[in-house]
């Protein structure tokens, strides 16, 4: 329609038909399928896995539950669906819970069709009004979501007995949209038992009043597994309730989680250029991934996407640090940035009880273990005699640190002692001076681990010899 109807007349004579919520996602979903078009943008890591479930729900037309540790993405899947909607719907102009003009259900919708007929208002609702959310704790009642009595309408004169008293919650005011519930299980049962009607009848049942409300919306809600099974649970008719469950997961591959890391990392706003190196975020990536398989962790709690996004943050923020008091015109993450990971991590990941006093260790081994594998996966077989030879003199150390300008890191070698086919190697052909000295630490560091150099560390800086040159 070119011109939007404003009255209930005319819209009517426009041809319009009401469809509920679920059959307006499924229809718009088919039509993004067909046109080969993303249902969920921005969404990474989960074609093959979540969304092929996601999908057969919305065609299905089921209410969902998804299920996951934090920082798997499920608050972003849920209004990610938002853009499934239609852009506009009409409603009754002033209706609280966004009443067809076709087919009014409140009173106070009625009474209005009654006295102006087709003459009333419509107004149209986007979709981003179209969609709630609660998050689930404790203290949430049942007036919350269904409604309640409302005082002040009472006080005003009207009886007890007159719909209009009602205070809407939640629920009914995303009527015709979605309605999201975050960390379900936290709900007391006494509340999730409120959540029956809407699921299975459609309707909601509003306290002291013999009606009926209703309700079009999609219901979808979250689950931690750990809340799911131990501190909360939904109860058994609830959960019966809901259509499809669907398990999320933290990424299956380094190059999903660095996609993720570099769609969702947000840089200083400090007028400093930024270049990070792929082999530092291959290691945040191996980071997460060794943290999340580690014994000495707290599986059931996680490691979020989110440490990874923050890491990334932190990594820039101490180049960003380096290159101002240096005076250097790039801000290039290096190794001798990483310790600054360690200190963000810490208070972010949960370890087993029994490790809590070993927890910097544990950091400071899993970030070395993560290094490794990526200076193995780089610089395997690499031919690093000209770089080593230097270190033949006992006296010969290079230095390192988080305030180190680049040109004090690489002046310690010429070019012909393997620093371009170093780079070469990396694929920095035309690696800038901080970008070199990114890829000389990595290196050395590389050379440590594999137990080609020594290295004695002290806060951000670190000190590299030869092999039998000793740590001092």
């Amino acid at each position: 329609m070119t011109t939007l109807p404003t009255t209930r007349g005319a819209l009517r004579a426009s041809g319009w038909r009401d469809r509920t919520v679920k059959a307006e996602l499924r229809h718009n979903a088919i039509e993004r399928l067909r046109a080969g078009r993303a249902l969920f943008p921005g969404i990474v890591g989960f074609e093959d896995t979540v969304e092929p479930a996601l999908e057969r729900a919305l065609l299905a037309g089921h209410d969902i539950v998804l299920l996951g540790e934090r920082g798997q993405a499920k608050t972003r899947i849920i209004r990610s669906l938002v853009g499934l909607l239609d852009p506009e719907v009409p409603a009754m102009a002033g209706c609280e819970i966004n009443d067809s003009p076709l087919d009014p259900s409140c009173a106070r919708c009625r009474a209005l069709v009654d006295d102006e007929g087709d003459d009333a208002a419509v107004a149209w609702i986007d979709r981003e009004r179209r969609y709630g959310e609660k998050l689930a704790t404790p203290d949430t009642a049942v007036a919350d979501l269904i409604g309640d009595v409302d005082p002040i309408r009472v006080a005003e004169g009207r009886y007890m007995s007159d719909e209009l008293v009602i205070h809407y919650g939640l629920v009914p005011r995303t009527n015709r949209g979605i309605f999201s519930i975050n960390e379900l299980p936290d709900l007391p049962a006494r509340i999730q038992v409120a959540l029956f009607n809407v699921l299975e009848e459609r309707d909601v049942q509003i306290r002291g009043f013999q009606i009926r409300l209703p309700i079009d919306l999609m219901l979808v809600a979250t689950a931690n597994p750990d809340d799911y099974t131990n501190r909360g649970r939904i109860i058994t008719p609830l959960k019966d309730r809901f259509g499809s469950e669907v398990r999320t997961h933290y990424p299956l591959d380094p190059d999903h989680e660095i996609a993720i890391m570099e769609q969702e990392a947000t840089p200083p706003a400090t007028g400093v250029p930024v270049a990070v190196p792929e082999f530092m975020k291959e290691v945040v990536a191996e980071f997460s991934r060794l943290l999340r398989r580690s014994p000495h962790v707290n599986q059931r709690a996680g490691v979020s996407v989110r440490l990874s996004i923050a890491n990334l943050e932190t990594l820039i923020a101490s180049a960003v640090r380096r290159s101002i008091r240096a005076g250097e015109g790039q801000a290039v993450p290096r190794v001798s940035d990483l310790g600054a990971v360690i200190q963000s991590s810490s208070g972010r990941v949960e370890f087993e009880t029994f490790e809590e006093d070993r927890k910097e260790d544990i950091l400071v081994q899993l970030l070395g273990h993560a290094l490794l594998a990526v200076f193995v996966d780089h610089l395997e077989g690499h031919d690093f005699r000209p770089m080593l030879e230097p270190f033949a003199d006992d006296a010969f150390v290079v230095e390192t640190g988080d305030l180190m300008p680049a040109a004090r890191v690489i002046g310690h070698f010429a070019e012909s002692q393997g620093m371009a086919s170093l780079l070469r190697r990396l694929g920095m052909d035309d690696a800038s001076p901080e970008e070199t000295a990114a890829a000389l630490e990595l290196a050395l560091e590389g050379l440590h681990l594999t137990r080609r150099l020594n290295k004695a560390a002290a806060g951000g800086a670190a000190r590299y010899r030869g092999k039998d040159a000793g740590v001092g």
